[in-house]
């Protein structure tokens, strides 16, 4: 069973930091692209970052030069540094994992960044 857990996440006053990790089970990690996406309230979900599986990575404009997507394969487990953190990148934060067949989703961790 694939199992995407999700932890980090917390209030942080803005220009604060954060960092979030994905921890996978269940599935050869290393194969496998993955990425992370966000949530805001009333809002649909976006991608914040990807990474394949030789570590090309690719952000999306909002966040490039603050955010650091990262993977350590040996532990089955993806991070998110998150640098100079702003309101809008309030909300909740998920890690997903892409494989030929289907993609899974872990539970989502909340960040929250007062103003």
């Amino acid at each position: 069973q694939v199992q995407l857990v999700e932890s980090g996440g917390g209030l942080v006053q803005a220009g604060g930091s954060l960092r979030l990790s994905c921890a996978a089970s269940g599935i050869r990690f290393s194969n496998n692209p993955m990425a992370w996406y966000r949530q805001a309230l009333g809002k649909q979900r976006e991608l914040v970052a990807g990474i394949n599986f030789i570590g090309s990575t690719n952000y999306a404009d909002s966040v490039k030069g603050r955010f650091t997507i990262s993977r350590d394969n040996a532990k089955n487990t993806m991070y998110l540094q998150m640098n100079s953190l702003k309101p809008e990148d309030t909300g909740v934060y998920y890690c997903k994992i892409q494989t030929a067949i289907t993609s899974y989703w872990g539970q989502g961790t909340q960040v929250t960044v007062s103003s």
